[in-house]
């Protein structure tokens, strides 16, 4: 059996499937962002927070994490209006996706915390800074530091898990493929283009974050003196909180 490949005809859709990859980069930006806050303060909630705020955010990382993404979609654009909160697809896949990225990146988060040594936390209180200021300086830094790539890799994963955004008329890369290979019936060029789009995307855009998180931790150290306090004592403990060593 033999085949013969034609694209001749897919040069008509490049608007369209340039387009598609617009979308899918606007939703995983939008998405890393709100669901790396969501992270973020479900970690220092889940380390340090009361009983019960503990127990919701375990809660919600293990229903997130044991359900089907596309069945967390389904149930934001269709189960929400039964409430009475109507909103588009658009924002309905960028609240699903910010919701499964924030149950993971929690965990992810909530790792690097645990992996600081207790007693850098112990010399920086014992420097003077409170709770608030050892968590900025000391903790968070070095815990997202130690798990940039699992965050990377799991951002990544929320672009790959993107796709069945299509199934609720998101017009993202795979919708684009649907549409095409229904009007040239030509699937396997279709679904092989944007395979290969996937693939530069991934490669590229974890190049890019990766780039971009080397300069965004050098940045923060080498704008760390000039958002020290004025203060000659509080300046003094704040130098010494950002220059204890890091080693257990």
């Amino acid at each position: 059996m033999t085949y013969a490949f034609d694209f001749s005809g897919f040069g008509l859709y490049a608007g369209m499937l340039a387009r598609g990859v617009a979308v899918t980069l606007g939703l995983t930006a939008v998405s890393t962002v709100l669901g790396g806050i969501v992270g973020i303060a479900g970690a220092s909630v889940a380390v340090a927070g009361p009983k019960w705020a503990r127990w919701v955010v375990a809660s919600y990382v293990e229903l997130i994490r044991n359900t089907p993404f596309i069945v967390q979609l389904f149930f934001v654009f269709f189960g929400l209006p039964s409430l009475g909160i109507h909103i588009d697809e658009v924002q309905a896949a960028i609240l699903a996706m910010t919701v499964n990225l924030g149950a993971y990146a929690i965990e992810i988060v909530r790792a690097g915390i645990d992996s600081i040594s207790r007693g850098q936390v112990q010399a920086a209180q014992a420097l003077g800074l409170h709770g608030r200021q050892v968590f900025r300086f000391i903790v968070l830094p070095q815990a997202i530091a130690n798990v940039f790539p699992a965050l990377l890799s799991q951002v990544l994963i929320v672009m790959l898990g993107s796709a069945v955004v299509s199934q609720i008329s998101v017009p993202d890369l795979t919708y684009a493929a649907n549409f095409i290979q229904s009007r040239n019936f030509r699937s396997f060029e279709s679904y092989l283009i944007i395979t290969a789009t996937y693939l530069v995307l991934s490669i590229v855009l974890r190049q890019i974050i990766n780039r971009l998180g080397r300069g965004l931790f050098a940045g923060r150290a080498a704008r760390g003196n000039e958002s020290a306090p004025r203060n000659w004592r509080n300046r003094l403990m704040w130098r010494g909180a950002r220059t204890l060593p890091t080693e257990r």
